[in-house]
């Protein structure tokens, strides 16, 4: 285990066949994001089965994401792409009407007001709404010009919208999901933590333990960001639609806010979009996209994410090695996170002796220049909560459960093995320093922290923890 800060690739056609998964996994993806936006169930099935057959054979966890699409706009199919020229006017209609462009949204009309601005494409395109009949049309003024293509994206930074988070493209591709053994879904477009009660009242009702992603793309969601962590199991700041919806200079603050507030609360952070974007068509990555993974390693997010560089790029092999490359060096320099103790306050709450035990297990292993923290979980939360303190030593979880591992997988400084072994603490403490010796983890001489919860049959919460050295 040579790095702690794990990589997320988007599966597409570049990288789709069993073959260029099997290469991705070995060059360093630790979680696969399957796009709703772009991905037929058909297609999504089959690149699920090849990942677990994958994970079968090479005895990996690798884990996987299912991205639902959310309540994205889009302009219509034209026929060739229509030149919006600055200063002229142009009418969206949410029927389809001649001279017209249609749009997505049912409720545009209702929801825009005059002055309201619209982007189109990412922000390339700037229209001012003039007028609206509340009804289907709206009549709107060219700022910033262009060549609009078909199906692009519609940001509204101005207004409220008032699609319901979850759409029913997103229900459909939902139900789907929650019928396979996924580890991860993204909620895109989240405004407020009750977006995602809502999607996590639907997976509790069937009692399912799929985790939630909350993609943090809109402003609203910047001012209820507190209570989003709360509820959400991790958070992905999407800085792709984020940075159209915000000025796009507030974003790098935006970004290093959530990190810390995400790594103080024990909640996985994923950083994503345009990281290695110069690399979709060229073999070597931009000056300026290797400091901005470098930074976003170095303030400490358990995952950055590949896009369209590994879905369909022209070199997601290079892409993989070139991110993995930049990780490792960050991590072994004097600016990894792990140089600066990550101080939180333990809260006297139910899940007190664990908090207490994991911070001053990140103590111990520092002071005495431990190689591993073991921790052995039956809900991963101790393992968690033990990498949001951001240790020195590598943490090595230990579970019979496989979903799990391969949940742990998004999680910083996280290696799984399955384990079922153990009947008593003992047992367990010899057991597991002898798997990670055996598997050249660890040395003869090494010190190593174990955590653990006694009696062990019972499967509590952790309250031990003991420092020894490996036979």
């Amino acid at each position: 285990m040579i790095r702690k800060t794990k990589i997320i690739a988007t599966i597409g056609p570049a990288t789709s066949s069993k073959e260029m998964l099997r290469k991705i996994i070995l060059r360093g993806v630790n979680v696969c994001r399957l796009n709703f936006s772009h991905l037929e169930h058909d297609a999504a099935k089959e690149i699920i089965s090849n990942i677990k057959e994958i994970n079968q054979e090479l005895h990996m966890h690798t884990a996987i994401l299912a991205d639902l699409q959310g309540p994205k706009i889009r302009v219509g199919i034209f026929e060739k792409p229509i030149k919006l020229i600055k200063g002229e006017e142009v009418i969206f209609s949410t029927k389809r009407k001649k001279n017209t462009i249609h749009i997505s949204y049912i409720n545009f009309a209702k929801d825009v007001s005059v002055k309201d601005k619209v982007l189109l494409d990412d922000g390339k395109i700037v229209l001012e709404a003039t007028s609206t009949n509340k009804k289907d049309t709206v009549v709107l003024k060219v700022i910033f010009g262009g060549l609009l293509h078909s199906r692009k994206g519609v940001n509204l930074p101005n207004t409220k919208i008032s699609l319901p988070c979850l759409t029913k493209k997103d229900k459909k591709d939902l139900t789907f999901v929650l019928s396979e053994k996924i580890e991860w879904i993204g909620l895109s477009f989240v405004r407020s933590a009750n977006d995602v009660r809502v999607l996590k009242r639907i997976i509790n009702k069937q009692k399912l333990n799929h985790k939630i992603i909350a993609k943090i793309e809109k402003p609203e969601a910047i001012k209820d960001i507190d209570s989003i962590i709360d509820a959400a199991d991790a958070i992905m700041v999407a800085r792709g639609d984020l940075g159209v919806e915000v000025p796009p200079h507030k974003v790098p603050v935006y970004q290093k806010m959530i990190v810390e507030k995400c790594i103080t609360q024990a909640k996985p952070v994923i950083i994503a979009t345009q990281m290695l974007e110069s690399m979709t068509e060229n073999p070597s990555a931009t000056r300026a996209e290797v400091n901005d993974v470098a930074n976003s390693v170095i303030d400490g997010a358990d995952a950055v994410m590949l896009s369209g560089e590994t879905s369909v790029g022209s070199y997601p092999l290079n892409v993989v090695d070139t991110m993995r490359k930049i990780i490792r060096d960050v991590e072994r320099s004097d600016h990894n996170i792990s140089k600066n103790r990550i101080n939180k306050a333990v809260i006297n709450n139910e899940r007190f002796l664990t908090n207490s035990i994991c911070s001053n297990a990140c103590d111990i292993a520092k002071s005495t220049e431990a190689k591993a923290i073991i921790t052995v979980t039956y809900s991963g939360f101790n393992t968690i909560k033990m990498s949001s303190y951001r240790p020195s030593a590598f943490i090595y979880a230990f579970t019979n459960n496989h979903t799990i591992l391969n949940t742990l997988s998004l999680v910083w400084g996280v290696r799984g093995f399955y384990y079922d072994r153990g009947t008593t603490t003992d047992q367990t403490i010899k057991e597991t320093k002898e798997i990670l010796r055996d598997g050249s983890f660890l040395k003869k001489g090494d010190l190593v922290v174990n955590l653990a919860s006694m009696p062990a049959h019972e499967k509590g919460m952790t309250n031990m923890m003991k420092l020894s050295k490996v036979k």
